[in-house]
């Protein structure tokens, strides 16, 4: 079994290493500004999982020139995404938001630009605006699913039903020029059986999308997560036990899905469980070591 990890696509498409620098357009959230309620996600931190991203107080230009200093000593010669991260960076003024990612772009060392959102955050206008950048850049659009599964999707509090997700896939994967569908999910929610978390790979893999990012659940403080867990501590999964799911996960995908990620990336500082994705060399590690054993390794993307 092959996949395509995204330093192998990013490689093969742009010759050279690629770093994705975080942003922060200033955006909020529906589930957060009273729009479908407040707190965001159950899961999700104070600076909507963007623990790494740039100060929002700067301009584009400014938290560009930022990221690149603090990642320059390993780029040598490398070129950049530039990463709208956390919270939903399709929400707000569409002009302004236009404007951001125009200066994002305007950079000659960024070589495409990604945009995390929500599938009932994305108006018509916004289609206009993204289907014009798509005519100048690799666009990257991150769309928030985490679950196929309605009572897990209610107990997250995600605030939309599958056909809206279903229909923004659709309608993104049809624009013109270089846009490029990338799909968040999450194993390991307590709700969950591991045939459900396979049903939403399963799910994923039968969608015009590009790319994915598997996460597990991770419980950080100061979330709402992190206030269930203390009242009623409930059990996840062991590093060894998310190999298996994850290797399996990973033949469910089609080998032309590019995998972002495959482990929760939360800041250590803030982790309460499970402990062990703290340690990130040895879960890569034991990954990669898992991988080998059962035979799925990494393929070329063309």
């Amino acid at each position: 079994m092959n996949y395509v990890s995204a330093g192998q696509y990013y490689k093969e498409t742009f010759g050279t290493k690629v770093y994705r620098l975080a942003l922060d357009a200033g955006c909020t959230c529906p589930t957060r500004d009273g729009t479908l309620g407040f707190g965001g996600c159950i899961f999700c931190s104070g600076s909507g999982s963007g623990e790494f991203a740039a100060n929002r107080d700067l301009s584009v230009r400014e938290q560009l020139r930022e990221a690149k200093a603090k990642v320059e000593a390993k780029c040598k010669g490398g070129k950049y995404i530039a990463y709208f991260q956390n919270f939903t960076n399709t929400y707000g003024d569409e002009e302004v938001l236009s404007g951001k990612y125009e200066d994002a772009i305007s950079d000659p060392e960024v070589v495409g630009l990604s945009i995390a959102t929500r599938p009932d955050c994305l108006s018509e206008r916004m289609y206009e605006i993204l289907a014009d950048l798509a005519g100048r850049t690799h666009l990257y659009i991150e769309l928030g699913l985490q679950t196929i599964h309605e009572e897990s999707a209610k107990w997250m509090r995600r605030g939309y039903d599958l056909p809206v997700f279903e229909e923004a896939v659709r309608r993104l994967a049809s624009l013109p020029g270089n846009l490029y569908v990338i799909v968040h999910v999450i194993l390991d929610f307590p709700c969950e059986t591991k045939k459900q978390m396979i049903e939403t790979i399963s799910y994923c893999a039968h969608l015009p999308i590009h790319g994915i990012k598997i996460a597990n659940l991770n419980v950080l403080k100061g979330t709402d997560l992190a206030g269930e867990y203390e009242k009623n501590p409930f059990r996840l999964m062991e590093r060894q036990e998310y190999c298996d799911l994850l290797a399996e996960a990973v033949e469910k995908l089609r080998p032309d899905i590019v995998i972002y990620r495959m482990t929760g990336d939360g800041a250590k500082r803030d982790l309460i469980a499970p402990l062990w994705v703290a340690d990130k060399r040895m879960t890569r590690n034991t990954i990669d070591a898992y991988f080998r054993e059962h035979d799925v390794v990494q393929g070329r993307y063309y």
